[in-house]
Order: C-alpha cells, then sequence, then structure tokens
C-alpha cells in the first residue's frame, strides 16, 4: 500500500501541473454550468427540485472527460520510456496501474466535490431528495471508474496519446450509445437483453434515480476489474 500511495502522489503531481487538468476542467465545469442553470433543457424549466438534468450532463461529459485524463498514463510512460525503467525496479505492474487508476479518479471525485453547490443551489429552491442525489453521484463515481479502467487499458493498447484517446472513446461510446442503440433494433429478445444488460445507461439510470440495485453494482464493478486486468495482459505483451 506504502508504494501505490506514493506512486499515486506522484501521479496527482503530474496531473495538477499539466495543461491536461485545468483543461478538462474547464471544459467540465463550463459545458455542465451552461446546461444545468443556461440551456433549453435547465433546472429551472424542469419545475421540481432535482438533480436528474445535472447527472445527464455528467453522464454525456464522461464521454470526452475520462479519455482525456487516462489518455497518457501509460503511453506517455511508454514513449517516454520510463515505463521499462519503472517496471525494472521491485514495483509489480498491478501496482503501477492501482496507483494511476486511483490518481485519475481522485481527479474525478474531486471535480464531483466541487459541484456540491448545485445541489445547495436546488435545495434553496425547493426540497431534493437527497437519497436519490446521493445515488447519483454513486453512480458517477461507479461509472467514472469503468470509464478510467477503459481509458488506461486503451493507454496500455495504443502506440501513441491521441490514439490511445479515441480508442478509448470508441469503447466507451459502445458501451454508452451503441449497446443501447443495437438492442433497439435487434429483433432477437435474448440478443437484445444481453446488449441492454451490456448498456452503461441501462444501469446508470437506474442509480440516478435513486433506486441501488447490487445488479448494477457488480456490473460496474466487474467490468472494471476485467478492463484493469486487460491492461496488465497489455503491459506484458509490450515487454515481450
Amino acid at each position: 500500500m506504502k508504494i501505490i500511495w506514493k506512486l499515486t502522489q506522484k501521479e496527482l503531481n503530474h496531473a495538477f501541473n499539466s495543461w491536461t487538468f485545468y483543461s478538462g476542467s474547464v471544459l467540465f465545469f463550463s459545458v455542465c454550468g451552461f446546461y444545468c442553470w443556461l440551456s433549453d433543457a435547465n433546472i429551472f424549466r424542469l419545475g421540481q427540485a432535482s438533480m436528474l438534468p445535472f447527472f445527464v450532463i455528467i453522464k454525456w461529459l464522461f464521454l470526452f472527460l475520462v479519455p482525456i485524463f487516462s489518455m497518457r498514463s501509460i503511453a506517455e510512460e511508454r514513449k517516454t520510456g520510463t515505463l521499462e525503467l519503472l517496471l525494472t525496479k521491485p514495483i509489480r505492474t498491478s501496482k503501477l496501474i492501482v496507483a494511476k487508476f486511483c490518481s485519475i479518479f481522485m481527479t474525478i471525485t474531486i471535480l464531483l466535490l466541487l459541484t456540491t453547490p448545485y445541489y445547495c443551489t436546488i435545495e434553496v429552491l425547493g426540497n431534493v431528495d437527497g437519497g436519490q442525489v446521493l445515488s447519483g453521484y454513486l453512480g458517477l463515481l461507479l461509472m467514472a471508474a469503468f470509464y478510467i479502467a477503459i481509458g488506461i487499458c486503451a493507454s496500455s493498447a495504443a502506440k501513441g496519446i491521441l490514439n490511445a484517446f479515441f480508442l478509448s472513446f470508441s469503447v466507451i461510446l459502445c458501451f454508452q450509445f451503441l449497446f443501447e442503440f443495437l438492442a433497439g433494433i435487434c429483433r432477437y429478445n435474448f440478443i437484445s437483453e444481453i446488449l441492454l444488460y451490456l448498456s452503461v445507461v441501462e444501469h446508470f439510470d437506474a442509480l440516478s434515480r435513486g433506486v441501488i440495485d447490487s445488479r448494477d453494482i457488480f456490473y460496474f464493478s466487474s467490468l472494471t476489474l476485467l478492463f484493469l486486468v486487460l491492461t496488465q495482459l497489455f503491459i506484458y505483451r509490450s515487454r515481450n
């Protein structure tokens, strides 16, 4: 744990001193603020005190934000040659992956914590369902963890930083849009049910409405673990 924490601190220091974090943060708060307060679908037009518009826009922002934050995680280390240097030291590959995952997850968690004024403002306007809000934030954290695992995996498989971004964006787009779309046009109920289960929207929307189901938590947790394991396999393959 001590090695993981030191590596995580190193990654956080690097993140907070890079343009990627600040440009991503500006994108995050600009789009989120405009959609929630100024657009035609703003919170005031909803007619009730709810965080649903906020959860909707964050769901789509993660499609771009997480690949931006994760694209450099492994690809840049390989490009500069520091990945081989790190792996020659007595550091397990799994610990390096976990540290990179934790640093990006903590970065996104900080951004989500900075959105608590949204809840405070809406609470002033009316009574907000606190349980639904907590469930929605839980859904965002689980989704972020899953997408981060995809991003790190893409970064380990891609040959460059931009390739890592587009690869992770494409995979996330499949889980967030394509599977649900294909389920809607599929003629076979069995295949349609499988595609719907694979869709992130199917699981996140339930959490954003305040419904906490162990099946949704298992979905996010298992796929997050799967992509982290794939990351380790890609790194091992690149060393051979």
